[in-house]
């Protein structure tokens, strides 16, 4: 099990510490021959491959691009996507073992305002989905709600990361201002951030 934590919590005398701000000034080469420019996809193990595949259509909304059958991928494979790219997370069924998200913390998904990360919370309520989280996170200052698919691997859907180009540093921990429910969220914004709802009657 996880060990839990206090997500709220930062701990402004740790993050300098010699060994923090060592890992910090770690940078790429001036010369380098290629740009990763995204995360491309993510390909999970799951159990049930319908079972995983209704949770992501059909409460999360990804579209369904290309299925391999069982000769072709033993426990099948399903091919989902949310935007232009053929695929941003694939299923492959026939997983036999728990998920403990040793190796995969979680998957985040972006949304494009506010309102959605709002909507988001009350949709996956209504689906039945436990949401382990919601708020502000720390180093990024987005705003998200976090929670578990059908075989326990951790999600977030979220707005406003920050931006910060090649050049730039990234906020200082002294403006993160995390907090752990959306309504704090809107109330509590970082510098720079706007918290402004299209739709107040969203707030509870």
């Amino acid at each position: 099990m996880a060990k839990e934590y206090n997500r709220a919590y930062v701990d402004q005398e740790a993050l300098g510490d010699a060994d923090i701000v060592t890992l910090k000034k770690n940078t790429p080469p001036n010369e380098m021959p290629f740009a990763i420019t995204k995360i491309g996809h993510v390909v999970l193990n799951v159990k049930d491959v319908q079972r995983s595949t209704e949770f992501y259509t059909q409460v999360l909304g990804f579209r369904i691009s290309d299925v391999y059958p069982e000769s072709m991928m033993p426990g099948k494979m399903v091919f989902l996507r949310f935007n232009r790219d053929h695929h941003g997370v694939a299923l492959v069924g026939g997983s036999e073992r728990e998920v403990d998200n040793t190796e995969l913390h979680h998957m985040a998904f972006q949304v494009e305002s506010l309102d959605e990360v709002f909507k988001a919370r009350s949709h996956l309520e209504q689906h039945d989905v436990h949401i382990e989280f919601s708020g502000r996170r720390r180093a990024g200052c987005q705003v998200a709600v976090e929670f578990r698919d059908p075989d326990g691997h951790f999600l977030e859907i979220y707005c406003l990361l920050d931006q910060v180009g090649p050049d730039e540093e990234a906020r200082p921990a002294s403006e993160w201002t995390p907090v752990a429910s959306l309504e704090d969220a809107v109330e509590t914004a970082p510098p720079g951030q706007d918290m402004s709802l299209d739709d107040p009657s969203l707030r509870r």
